[in-house]
């Protein structure tokens, strides 16, 4: 059989001719007709035919040699040291259940119709909520207003509604510290699933209300700064007028003083003052009698 192929098989090594040999009785044997089973039995037969004929010995000395051998025994000692490590099973009890659990999105709602959806799905998804949210900011103030006059009733829903519709709609700080109150007064009606939500809007009030307040504590130490100021500019011109008049007054004085300095007496100026022996005579209202 190994005449068959074109190449000499001589120069190959023996495993590699036995590989041959077994797939040339495989393929190209002849089938006998009496075989029940022709494509089992009798190519079976040839295979363990084909097979006998191939030393496995000589094979598994040409394939691993000495040295190979030698250098697996140590990796062989390993594996045998080594504990098995069955993985453990796999508690499903232990793990924590997703719950199935499926929101509606309101995101392609209009804002003209959200406000009119009601019902416990509802109002109990935060979905809805956020898109509330979403809408109210696009109203103007007076739309905001008037459309929260129509939730009135008390619950907890349309508290909830009025409150975000008045959030954004430029109320004072009192109107709206007496609506967070409301709400608070009913939060315990709240569903677990729209409380996260809620106290963020609750957060965000409260900062709201933080900054009106600094705002209002500003505005009173400006007014104070602007009444001290006004003050001071005041002071500021009154000294200034008291501070030009006592400059006039100097050079005023400053001038008498130099005219004075400067003028000289003449020669032919004679004082009118009376001679030595010329006494005035006493007159008799001043005489008075010695006294004895």
């Amino acid at each position: 059989m190994l005449r068959a192929y074109p190449i000499r098989l001589f120069y190959l090594p023996v495993w590699l001719r036995a590989v041959l040999e077994i797939l040339t009785y495989y393929v190209y044997a002849p089938v006998s007709p009496r075989c029940p089973c022709p494509n089992c039995l009798q190519r079976l037969r040839l295979l363990g035919k084909a097979l006998s004929l191939v030393n496995m010995r000589h094979i598994f000395q040409r394939l691993l040699p000495r040295r190979l051998w030698l250098a697996g025994l140590p990796c062989l000692a390993l594996l045998g040291c080594v504990q098995s490590h069955d993985k453990p099973a796999i508690d499903t009890s232990a793990q924590e259940k997703i719950p199935v659990y499926q929101l509606a999105d309101y995101l392609s709602t209009e804002c003209s119709d959200i406000w009119a959806l009601q019902g416990k799905s509802t109002e109990t998804n935060p979905l809805y909520w956020l898109r509330a949210m979403d809408c109210a900011n696009r109203l103007m103030p007076a739309q905001s207003r008037q459309q929260a006059r129509k939730y009135g009733d008390g619950s907890w829903q349309n508290t909830f509604k009025q409150g975000i519709l008045l959030a954004d709609a430029k109320i004072t700080p009192y109107e709206r510290r007496q609506m967070v109150a409301r709400i608070d007064a009913l939060s315990t009606e709240i569903p677990a699933q729209v409380r996260p939500l809620y106290q963020l809007w609750r957060d965000d009030q409260a900062l709201q209300l933080q900054l009106a307040q600094e705002r209002q504590r500003y505005s009173k130490l400006q007014q104070s700064s602007d009444s001290e100021l006004d003050t001071l500019r005041q002071q500021h011109h009154f000294l200034q007028q008291q501070l030009e008049l006592t400059t006039r007054k100097l050079e005023n004085l400053t001038d008498i003083e130099r005219q004075l300095s400067t003028r000289k007496p003449t020669g032919n100026f004679a004082p009118d003052t009376p001679h030595e022996s010329e006494t005035p005579a006493p007159s008799t209202s001043e005489v008075t009698p010695d006294e004895p």
